[in-house]
């Protein structure tokens, strides 16, 4: 690959005749140290090698440089973050609304999709609606928390106790590891 000159600057490294240094510490392709030059020699040997000049440590006396292919180097980076990014596994927070005077049936229910999230991975946000004076009885819900923490307690650890926030309270499940 012919020898060119790289503009941009990729993640704060220096290429060729961006890297402002009078000597550098030149690294070759194989990782054998070449020593300390000047930087006109130092690209002036990536020129003949056909390779690009890369600032790997600008921070220290005097720079480290590396001779490289910019480009193919560039590339797999590029293909570590995508791997990177594939293995990464998104955690959504799923809801679960309920009502103080939910019938044993409808918190069954509640309780199956609870667990059916936790399994596959994700966190669950528990809320107890309030509607009129049902707000002058706040241990009903908290009592329901409670239950729905027991009924999952295999597959649950409690991320934040129920907390009564206006008129729903909250409480935030996540997976056990």
């Amino acid at each position: 690959m012919p020898w060119r000159e790289v503009k941009k600057i990729t993640k704060n490294l220096f290429v060729n005749e961006q890297i402002r240094a009078r000597e550098v510490l030149v690294i070759d392709a194989n990782g054998d140290r070449l020593g300390v030059m000047p930087l006109a020699e130092a690209l002036e040997t990536a020129r003949h090698k056909k390779l690009d000049l890369v600032n790997v440590a600008p921070q220290s006396r005097p720079p480290v440089c590396r001779l490289m292919d910019f480009g193919k180097y560039k590339y797999e980076q590029s293909k570590k973050e995508r791997e990177a990014r594939k293995k990464q596994k998104v955690i959504t927070v799923k809801e679960v609304k309920m009502r103080p005077k939910i019938e044993q049936h409808d918190f069954d229910v509640k309780a199956r999709n609870s667990r059916r999230f936790l399994e596959s991975g994700d966190k669950v946000k528990v809320t107890v609606m309030f509607r009129g004076r049902e707000l002058a009885h706040p241990e009903i819900a908290y009592g329901l928390c409670r239950q729905l923490a027991e009924v999952l307690d295999d597959c649950a650890v409690i991320e934040r106790k129920a907390r009564l926030e206006g008129r729903n309270m909250t409480m935030f499940l996540s997976p056990k590891v």
